[in-house]
């Protein structure tokens, strides 16, 4: 996610806003682990610790069927292909990447993850199977996220740069070129990830056919401000007066808690539908093919100390400081209404920007999960714009 501001109030205020999101998954999990029933059941029960032990070893037994279902439907059944889940050494610290596709001839394709620390590997095998067909697709747990911190321990949190991470990129994407036996590779990177994917695309452009940002974050000073409008409109048009009274209530930022920026994101997340796609990605995580509760206890435990880590960095961040000047093509696949990473400054900083070609390509009907909840389209535009560019001729 993108957070604007580099006023120490407002920082903190972020920072309350993501505990609470945390504590939110917290309490969605445990709903969802006694959604049976059980619970209110034996309530008044002196065997309640039992009962619930018995519901969740039905439910756990569930869940196992589930996963191994999905082992079995997501395979990569090509002889061609690839299937790899590993701890790579990166920046002198094992990090943890997939590697999955139909065939190894295919463009390489690594994608890089937002947040800060929201890892997306746990829950995104039904979304980008469709793509392991055209390219072999890496995803990675950045340094302070997912598995990468379970490995290294909260320890690692003074390493957890903007700089740091923007070279693990590099070196994760020059194993890549070695091990995958490439030229080059395509990266694409969404929301704070872009923050990230432009440094390696402007350092090394050298790795990459092209770069593709999503979510792009654009402007941090001006962020929140120009979605706070973008919300007030958007909400007047469709005449949703809960959402003009709690905006109007708390008023443009910056703020002084983080009740103002927790309006903006409740409203951001419903009018773009992200809120039940949010809640459903808990359930994809219990049921992916090699993932446990611990993936999830993970996720959130890698948000809270990346963002504790990175907030402070990327508040101030303007165009300039992401970069103006590049040497490969370069692309912004924004949804139409992402009122997160603002698409009106996501395509101010397409427009800016000088690269040998560029584009800016509109999802629609996508927000700021659009390259999840649109993959197809996504994926659509990749093959047409992207692919040709990595493919010899």
């Amino acid at each position: 996610m993108a957070f604007a501001n580099n006023d120490q109030n407002n920082v903190r205020a972020l920072l309350a806003v993501r505990r609470i999101a945390h504590s939110a998954i917290a309490c969605s999990l445990l709903f969802f682990c006694l959604i049976s029933g059980a619970f209110g059941q034996v309530a008044q029960d002196t065997q309640l610790p039992k009962a619930i032990d018995s519901e969740y070893r039905k439910f756990d037994d569930l869940v196992s069927f589930l996963r191994a279902r999905n082992a079995k439907q997501f395979a990569i059944p090509s002889p061609k292909g690839i299937d790899e889940a590993k701890f790579v050494t990166i920046g002198g610290i094992e990090q943890w990447v997939t590697i999955r596709g139909y065939d190894r001839k295919n463009p390489v394709l690594l994608f890089v993850h937002g947040g800060p620390g929201d890892v997306t590997n746990p829950w995104t095998f039904v979304m980008f199977a469709p793509w392991e067909k055209q390219f072999t697709v890496v995803q990675w747990d950045q340094r302070g996220a997912g598995r990468t911190l379970r490995k290294t321990g909260p320890a690692i949190a003074p390493t957890v740069t903007v700089d740091r991470m923007a070279q693990d990129g590099i070196e994760l994407s020059e194993y890549l070129r070695k091990y995958l036996g490439k030229d080059k590779i395509v990266i694409v990177c969404h929301s704070f990830g872009s923050i990230i994917g432009v440094r390696m695309a402007r350092e090394r452009p050298d790795l990459f056919y092209a770069y593709v940002g999503t979510g792009q974050v654009a402007d941090e000073t001006r962020n929140y401000v120009v979605a706070y409008d973008a919300l007030l409109k958007k909400a007047q048009a469709v005449g949703n007066q809960q959402a003009i009274d709690d905006l109007t209530r708390v008023g443009p930022p910056p703020y002084k808690s983080g009740e103002g920026y927790g309006v903006q994101r409740r409203w951001a997340n419903s009018f773009e539908g992200a809120d039940q796609f949010l809640l459903g990605t808990l359930g994809l995580v219990l049921v992916s093919p090699g993932n446990t509760v611990q993936d999830i206890n993970d996720s959130v435990a890698g948000q809270e100390l990346s963002g504790q880590c990175l907030v402070r960095q990327s508040t101030s961040m303007g165009p300039k400081d992401l970069g103006l000047e590049f040497s490969i093509p370069m692309f912004i696949f924004q949804g139409v209404e992402d009122f997160t990473t603002p698409t009106s400054l996501a395509q101010e900083y397409e427009e800016s920007i000088k690269a040998p070609h560029k584009a800016f390509v509109p999802i629609v009907g996508g927000g700021h999960f659009a390259v999840f909840m649109h993959s197809d389209q996504f994926l659509q535009e990749l093959v047409t714009r992207v692919r040709p560019m990595a493919v010899p001729h």
